[in-house]
């Protein structure tokens, strides 16, 4: 079989409609004007309109948003300064921190759910008992709760991106910028940063899209009066998904198709003015 024949094609063809044909009826459907998911009716704007009236999804949507963002930059600023700590570590004790830090990227999320669900009852029951009292501060589970779940599985993660990165650095760079004079926190931003930010901004990526995607652990961690958008989608699915769900679900597709276009056209046109350079270089 050829490497580019019909066959091939067709497949490639089929996977694309797999992937993307969920999300084609669903851009389609919400400009339909029934509520209806199997009969079109016409076309129509008024479930975008009705969105932005929606108290109940725009809040869960301002949560999600803020969980997600806050998430993934405290989570990145801690998963670098721990990759950065185990590469500084001896080989044995390495291995094992990473293997402890893999432990959640493979555990289960309804136990890791569980788990720190039963973490934060004990936590508030420990804080509203005498110590709560004696501060005149009542804490329950909510955001902050939620946010703490969230940096806790974004982190593995942003170590995982960050890591391959030091691997691919001269062991000697950082104390060769101590030679050259300089010394603590500028000397990894001005040597060391640079070269690892590729490993660092895929972290925050995974984190905010881990973040932004997760139902099962934000289901145990939320508590009574916080919730995510997946938890508003997923009450209701009992009954029936109200069809500005599809509206805001085409919005944020639509916005992440935009961010991809603009990267890479940034990309593309940071590799023809590097392609420029080297041409310009090798003319001269």
């Amino acid at each position: 079989m050829k490497k580019n024949g019909l066959f091939s094609r067709l497949l490639i063809l089929l996977c694309f409609l797999f992937l993307y044909a969920p999300i084609l009826v669903l851009v389609v459907f919400s400009f339909n004007a029934s509520k209806s998911k199997a009969v079109w009716a016409g076309f129509t704007l008024d479930w975008y309109v009705e969105l932005f009236h929606n108290g109940m999804i725009l809040n869960a949507l301002w949560v999600t948003l803020a969980v997600s963002a806050l998430a993934a930059v405290i989570a990145t600023v801690m998963g670098t300064a721990a990759a950065i700590g185990f590469r500084n570590l001896r080989r044995r004790t390495r291995s094992v921190c990473m293997t402890v830090n893999n432990i959640p990227l493979t555990n289960a999320d309804i136990i890791t759910g569980v788990s720190m669900m039963l973490l934060f009852l004990l936590a508030v029951s420990a804080w509203n008992g005498s110590l709560g009292r004696m501060l005149g501060i009542k804490w329950n589970m909510g955001f902050w709760s939620l946010l703490i779940a969230h940096i806790t599985f974004d982190v593995p993660n942003v170590i995982l991106s960050v890591t391959p990165k030091l691997r691919q650095l001269d062991p000697n760079i950082y104390e060769a910028a101590q030679d050259l004079g300089d010394h603590g926190f500028h000397a990894f931003r001005k040597v060391i940063l640079p070269e690892i930010m590729p490993g660092v901004v895929n972290g925050l990526i995974i984190a905010f899209t881990l973040s932004i995607d997760d139902f099962v652990i934000s289901y145990f961690t939320a508590g009574a009066q916080t919730q995510t958008l997946s938890m508003v989608i997923y009450s209701m699915a009992k009954k029936r998904v109200s069809p500005e769900i599809n509206a805001l679900s085409t919005l944020m597709f639509a916005a992440v198709v935009a961010l991809m276009v603009i990267v890479n056209l940034r990309q593309a046109r940071q590799d023809r003015q590097a392609r420029k350079r080297r041409e310009t270089l090798s003319a001269q």
